[in-house]
């Protein structure tokens, strides 16, 4: 289970390295892990194991709706398999780092089954929106849930 959250400098050549609690259970299994886009402007990064099912899913979704296609070009479309190098680190593709406007710090946010990676002005950005509505409305599902 992936959780916890941490700034992590990018370096010059896009690097990005792994924390060292993490490494061994992102490569477990296949050895692979998978970085991709999301629809929310942050790269997902999974073991390949735990990508293979929701490539499957959105790989079976309509060609013929848009919203679809678009789930579809995003998540599979950017999708690297990707191996840790001798120093835990993964190279961000440029692509991948224009997609999720990546500069030189960077947040990452583990989600259970993988993690999120923000740039870091964006997370603190988005973050500082959530916790302003956090007292408003809760999320479907959770009217009588507590914490």
């Amino acid at each position: 289970m992936f959780q916890g959250a941490a700034e992590i400098s990018l370096d010059p050549k896009g690097r990005l390295s792994i924390p060292t609690r993490h490494r061994e259970a992102l490569t477990s299994g296949t050895g692979g892990i998978v970085l991709t886009a999301h629809p929310d402007r942050c790269l997902l990064l999974y073991p390949k194991a735990a990508f293979a099912p929701i490539s499957a899913r959105i790989s079976t979704l309509s060609s013929f709706n848009e919203q679809a296609r678009w789930w579809q070009r995003l998540v599979v479309g950017f999708a690297e398999e990707l191996e840790l190098d001798g120093s835990g680190r993964i190279l961000v593709s440029p692509a991948l780092r224009k997609f999720a406007d990546l500069k030189k710090t960077v947040t990452i946010v583990g989600q259970g089954s993988h993690f999120e990676i923000w740039d870091v002005g964006l997370w603190e950005k988005k973050l500082g929106d959530a916790l302003a509505m956090a007292g408003t409305t809760p999320p479907p599902g959770t009217e009588n849930f507590s914490l």
